[in-house]
């Protein structure tokens, strides 16, 4: 009991020093901490609670055991890492945003496409990926392609649509001045809709980072070889390893928020004249 009443009288002074924070002129130190101090009192409470009612670490293991387990486990956790991250979600993500922006590039030069391509990407982008992933696998084998190729399903038609949209982004007035101007489609594309476009094209991007990695871990789950997240997750759960599972879990959470942030900073600069960058 001594571990609970310690952790909640920790958490209530962080909370206060929260608000407090959160009170404070926005500024780069402000941004940071909040978030910060904000995660560590949920660790403190965390691990108060699981100490203080002696939760059985099979159930819910704290935050000091699987910090214990991921430093122990470095090697394993960084071959993990790069078999589903960078062979598997990071080639998806690669081919799979590339493809659909050039297929959206081609719709947006036929009208027939629009009518075709889009409704059956609404389709295609409501299948369960749990129902896809085994046939992906059985496809291309166990390695990593077809967690590549369950990526690419899963990115395809979201930027595909943010794409498309974003093409549209310009108003007829300035696609008349370009017109004016005697500007070929291509160079109104390059000097005035892509430009126009960016702040959806890179929503899209955002948005595929996390499904990019979901769907590769997802994918390990149907058949991978003896390395992978998904792989690990599995096989430590029917050993009861739950530390391992979450130090897995933190791994991507790691993966995905700095995949997440690198795709943001990206669109900071490119898109620095967008209202929404300049908050």
């Amino acid at each position: 009991m001594i571990w609970v009443i310690s952790s909640v009288l920790i958490w209530l002074v962080l909370w206060a020093l929260n608000i407090r924070l959160s009170r404070q002129p926005k500024s780069k130190v402000t941004t940071l901490l909040v978030p910060t101090v904000f995660g560590i009192t949920v660790l403190v409470l965390w691990e108060g609670m699981v100490r203080g009612f002696d939760i059985s670490p099979v159930l819910l293991p704290g935050p000091s055991s699987i910090a214990f387990r991921f430093a122990s486990s470095l090697p394993i956790l960084w071959t993990d890492f790069v078999q589903t991250f960078v062979k598997g979600a990071l080639s998806g993500y690669v081919i799979g945003c590339g493809a659909a922006f050039i297929t959206a590039v081609a719709v947006d030069r036929s009208p027939f496409l629009q009518r075709g391509v889009l409704p059956i990407g609404n389709f295609v982008a409501a299948l369960p990926i749990v129902g896809m992933a085994p046939i992906l696998v059985m496809w291309f084998g166990f390695d990593w392609q077809s967690k590549a190729a369950v990526v690419v399903v899963m990115v395809f038609f979201p930027m595909l649509v943010n794409t498309v949209e974003g093409l549209k982004a310009s108003d007829h007035m300035q696609r008349d001045l370009m017109q004016t101007y005697g500007a070929s489609y291509w160079q109104s594309l390059l000097k005035l809709r892509l430009p126009a476009a960016m702040p959806f094209i890179f929503n899209g991007l955002k948005i595929c980072t996390t499904l990019a990695l979901i769907g590769a871990i997802v994918a390990e789950f149907f058949g991978s070889p003896i390395r992978g997240m998904g792989f690990r997750i599995s096989t430590e759960v029917g050993r009861l390893a739950l530390d391992m599972v979450w130090a897995e879990i933190a791994v991507a959470a790691l993966a995905g928020s700095v995949f997440y942030g690198s795709v943001a900073a990206v669109e900071k600069l490119v898109t620095f004249w967008h209202p929404s960058q300049r908050v």
